[in-house]
């Protein structure tokens, strides 16, 4: 029995050996983790760990314990742990004398099998506790930077990702380009969003969608970013659908918005593809928040704007032709622009741009109820070619109203021009 213990402990050794090779543990940490199993199963076996030496060398895999005792008259043992009596003591070495310290070797592999599992056991928790620990210090050091991992599984809620050494990254649902498509075997580049070590349990978590993993391909495609000469001030995105991104140069020789996108898009084509096909605008950034909202609100060309600085408002005032251009598909423009500004925008006809023979809304008040007519004039529309002009996802969501309503509204008004057609 004592045979196999004694080879259990030194295979023990081995593993511990192997752990250390591959999950690149210093020595140090090896040497004080190993000793500290050792004291924990000594301690429990003989009350104190305070009086053993314990000499470890995992690079051979063995190791040696020692337990010192002072030597005391016969039959004056108070202490069994840290007291030997004379005569015991001079069975090992017969010119000991009382008061000596006796350095006797333990052979651990006698304290059986109980022993063995329970220094196995504290072995076991100490190396998973490194290794958590390594794993969460590795990532924590990293969070920020992008990272291509492998997708193992996907579920519902989120997709799990393998690292190179096979550890798990998790990509929730929240954090995913609604477009993307997930299989298994293929590989995915994300964000390290941040690192969790509830419990001593690390979980690291990715991002596909945070404006973060936009700057940091930004800053790996374009060298005058990487180099500092280029600057990115702010980014607003709806991701997989839209980006808008402001950007200023330190080097006047430099133009900012053509060192980003790159010559016919080059810079940004690769970005493009990785975020499924989402637009990127990018724009020069100032602190004129006037000229600020005209360059957002690209590519409509602005008539004037009005700014409220203190509440951080924006009427802007565009030809009739150019409103749907700010507002953009879905409204989609006419929101990152706002995002990106930090300025509510609402956009609206340039009134003096109106046709003459327009018609006043209050005059169709026996064809369309009062209610929608206040509706639409409460949101700048105050003539039929005004309303006609409008895009009609401005009407629905401007002034509230029913699809159905805005197309029987916009019926009523088109046939009072074909009628004097």
């Amino acid at each position: 029995m004592a045979t196999k213990s004694k080879t259990e402990t030194v295979s023990m050794i081995d593993t511990f050996k192997e752990f250390k090779e591959t999950k690149n543990i210093d020595r140090p940490t090896l040497m004080s983790v190993l000793e500290e199993s050792f004291r924990n199963v000594l301690s429990k076996i003989y009350g104190s760990d305070e009086n053993f030496d314990i000499i470890v060398n995992p690079d051979k895999g063995d190791f040696e314990i020692y337990r010192n005792r002072i030597v005391v008259p016969d039959g004056e043992v108070k202490d069994p742990n840290k007291e030997i009596e004379l005569s015991e003591a001079q069975k090992i070495e017969a010119d000991y004398e009382v008061g000596e310290e006796v350095s006797e070797r333990i052979d651990f592999a006698k304290f059986g099998r109980r022993a063995i599992l329970t220094l196995r056991q504290t072995l076991a928790s100490k190396v998973l506790e490194l290794e958590h620990d390594s794993l969460y210090q590795k990532y924590k050091e990293r969070e920020g930077e992008i990272i291509s991992a492998e997708i193992y599984q996907v579920w519902k809620r989120e997709v799990l990702c393998l690292d190179e050494e096979g550890h798990e990254l998790i990509l929730q649902k929240q954090e995913q380009i609604p477009a993307d498509q997930y299989r298994k075997g293929e590989s995915l580049r994300a964000l390290i969003l941040r690192v969790d070590n509830t419990n001593g349990n690390p979980k690291i978590y990715l991002s596909r969608t945070s404006n973060l993993f936009l700057q940091r391909m930004l800053e790996q495609e374009v060298p005058e970013i990487a180099d500092g000469l280029i600057a990115i001030k702010k980014i607003a995105r709806m991701p997989g659908e839209r980006a808008k991104i402001a950007v200023e140069s330190y080097d006047d020789r430099i133009d900012p918005v053509g060192a980003c996108v790159g010559v016919k898009g080059s810079r940004v084509r690769g970005i493009v593809h990785e975020l499924c096909n989402e637009n990127i605008d990018v724009v020069n950034y100032t602190t004129n928040a006037r000229l600020f909202i005209q360059r957002a609100l690209a590519p409509a060309t602005v008539s004037s704007i009005a700014l409220d600085e203190e509440n951080k408002k924006a009427d802007v005032y565009l030809r009739p032709e150019e409103v749907s251009k700010a507002i953009g598909r879905n409204g989609l423009n006419i929101k990152l622009a706002s995002m990106l500004t930090e300025y509510t925008i609402d956009v609206y006809r340039d009134i003096a741009e109106e046709a003459e023979d327009d018609v006043n809304l209050d005059e169709f008040a026996d064809e369309v109820d009062q209610w929608i007519i206040d509706a639409v004039k409460a949101i700048g529309f105050d003539t039929a070619r005004q309303v006609l002009n409008a895009p009609k996802e401005l009407l629905i969501e401007k002034a509230d109203l029913e699809e159905e309503t805005v197309d029987n509204l916009l019926s009523i008004l088109a046939a009072e021009f074909e009628d004097e057609e």
